[in-house]
């Protein structure tokens, strides 16, 4: 299996067919195997399972071992709770807490601090998506819906997918996250904000109402520039932060705005491939074929943060004009039949995985120049996403 290239060494010059992602940052944990750790002889050994369906007053955790023993437990979603469902395990399993596997959804804010709890207690956590531990349920025949229920799900879900460990995010990708999180959420009271003014104006409101919104609308705008100076800031302060931003503005295309929140996304996310970013992003095709008389057209799955994906796409727009490497690509689905939509959806999965490779084989992208970009270098990995469109 080949690696991904170092510093200073060019995309051609490694073999491109099973080149894996490798992460050259201290953000970025490497995988391995939940409910599974080394014994003494360096052997693969199980470990006792727990589900946990977090919610904001109360854990509803099971315990289920390789010999299907099971035992249900609520806890209150407090440090005293915590602390009580570790002690309640140690004196049921018999086991050490770094034998142990804990396995909960993500459920907004509710698990994280329960998970870097765990995490800190030397423990195994994995976050899972929801909608998977809904389906494996599912297929099991569950048909009933309660929090023990869920609970018992996701242990079976833990002890047999074995899922990847959770590890929390550094803090200064916690820190840039809710920064980010604030300065979206004014940007969209400003434009509310802007649009009741817009409305006003046209009904001929009162002054007082003119008033009150250009006040609202001035504050906003100054809470936003100083959010704004905050962030810039919070990445000037940390190296790796602003080496990576200025690293991603070098692929063509791609501005301040999308470098800021794919170091959030690629920083805060353990991505395997390429196509596993994307997918994240909701920029993979899903079909709907079955034999011959399904024949749904594909669209994109739009699954994830929608805001990003946005964003992304108005990079691509960009992109098709000033991106060589992505233009030429835009052009050949265009005149192959493809609609322009569909170029442009290929084109937003290209931006989003360019960006994730500029991070993972630092290496400054150059297109203009005629230098070979990282993109040429995965693009037979990504290739085919977007051929059925």
């Amino acid at each position: 299996m080949s690696l991904a290239p170092p510093l200073g060494v060019k995309a051609c010059d490694v073999d491109k067919t099973h080149a894996p992602i490798i992460l050259n940052t201290e953000w970025y944990p490497s995988p391995s195997t939940s409910g599974m750790r080394l014994n003494e002889q360096g052997e693969l050994k199980e470990m006792s399972v727990i589900g946990i369906d977090v919610s904001k007053a109360k854990l509803d955790c099971a315990w289920l071992d390789e010999n299907n023993k099971l035992k249900v437990k609520a806890f209150p979603n407090a440090l005293s709770g915590w602390a009580g469902l570790i002690g309640w395990l140690l004196n049921n399993t018999g086991l050490g807490v770094n034998d142990l596997c804990f396995v909960m959804e993500a459920t907004g804010v509710y698990h994280e601090q329960l998970a870097a709890y765990l995490y800190d207690k030397g423990a195994v956590v994995s976050v899972v998506n929801p909608a998977q531990v809904k389906y494996y349920g599912q297929s099991l025949g569950v048909r009933t819906k309660n929090d023990k229920k869920d609970s018992v799900v996701l242990a079976r879900y833990g002890l047999h997918e074995k899922p990847k460990p959770w590890q929390p995010e550094a803090l200064e990708i916690r820190t840039l996250k809710a920064l980010l999180a604030r300065l979206d959420g004014i940007e969209k009271d400003l434009q509310r904000e802007r649009n009741r003014q817009e409305k006003a104006e046209i009904s001929q409101a009162p002054q007082v109402i003119l008033a009150s919104l250009a006040h609202m609308i001035g504050t906003l705008d100054n809470e936003r520039q100083q959010l704004e100076t905050l962030i810039q800031e919070h990445i000037d302060r940390h190296k790796q932060l602003k080496e990576n931003k200025a690293l991603l503005e070098t692929i063509p295309g791609v501005g301040k705005v999308i470098a800021t929140r794919m170091l959030m996304v690629i920083g805060s996310r353990q991505f395997d491939s390429a196509g596993q970013c994307a997918a994240y992003l909701g920029l993979v095709p899903v079909q709907h074929e079955s034999g011959s008389s399904v024949r749904g057209r594909p669209r994109l799955s739009k699954a994830g943060n929608p805001t990003i994906r946005a964003k992304l796409y108005m990079a691509a727009v960009v992109a098709t004009t000033y991106n060589p490497d992505i233009k030429a690509q835009y052009l050949r689905l265009t005149k192959g039949g493809k609609s322009k939509m569909s170029g442009l959806g290929r084109s937003d999965e290209k931006a989003g995985t360019d960006l994730l490779w500029c991070l993972k084989t630092p290496t400054t992208l150059s297109t203009a120049s005629g230098n070979l970009t990282t993109c040429d270098w995965y693009g037979e990995m990504v290739s085919t996403h977007f051929t059925c469109l």
